[in-house]
């Protein structure tokens, strides 16, 4: 496809996480891309009003969001929550012309069409704006991961009105879908280089705090 044909050149450094911006794309034609990647896992793809996003995700871009959805599997284990992961399923809303392939996501309680839960690494700026893209998707909390910290984001206005900067999400200091997750502990760990002293701190510490409480 067109789109494609210059990307393995300007996807070239060690760990580039470069991105390719491409506007004034109809629905039809990021629809036959995704269909020409199929499942490969070299490319990440985002679609909003026209403009399609194509990113070769880093190294250092999957270790973050794989620690972090290690993590997460161990919170769920430990407080018996109830998840389907969803991972990075291509989630399309064509009448809200929005599609995405989140880093990690989830269904909380119950199994839904659209995930409750969405988790993105940020390591590069720009692109389209995650947040009006999954507001149209259904997503009710956006964690980032950025700068070696976690924000998190709970949506509140399907139509924004209040919270208009930010797509009918508001900033929030603890997940409301998630609330005994302890974010600084959360971060504390998926800083941590070991992921396997990571994972092991997580678990005790979370069970310190579950007792405690």
């Amino acid at each position: 496809m067109v789109i494609l044909d210059d990307l393995p050149k300007r996807l070239q450094a060690d760990d580039p996480e470069e991105r390719r911006i491409v506007t004034g794309v109809p629905w039809e034609q990021y629809e036959v891309l995704l269909a020409d990647l199929g499942d490969s896992l070299a490319y990440r793809v985002a679609y909003l009003d026209g403009v399609l996003e194509i990113v070769s995700p880093s190294r250092r871009h999957e270790n973050a969001k794989t620690r972090t959805g290690d993590l997460l599997l161990i919170y769920f284990l430990e407080t018996d929550t109830e998840y389907f992961p969803m991972g990075s399923t291509t989630l399309r809303k064509p009448e809200k012309k929005a599609g995405g392939e989140p880093d990690e996501s989830y269904c909380i309680g119950t199994d839904k069409e659209f995930p409750d839960l969405v988790i993105e690494v940020v390591v590069t700026s720009g692109g389209i704006n995650r947040l009006d893209m999954f507001r149209r998707l259904g997503a009710r909390e956006v964690w980032f991961w950025q700068n070696n910290e976690f924000k998190l984001y709970h949506l509140r206005e399907e139509t924004p009105t209040q919270f208009t900067a930010t797509f009918g999400y508001e900033l929030i200091s603890r997940s409301e879908l998630l609330p005994n997750m302890d974010i600084d502990l959360l971060t504390e760990c998926v800083r941590n280089p070991n992921p396997l002293a990571a994972a092991k701190e997580f678990r005790q510490r979370l069970r310190e705090q579950l007792n405690l409480g």
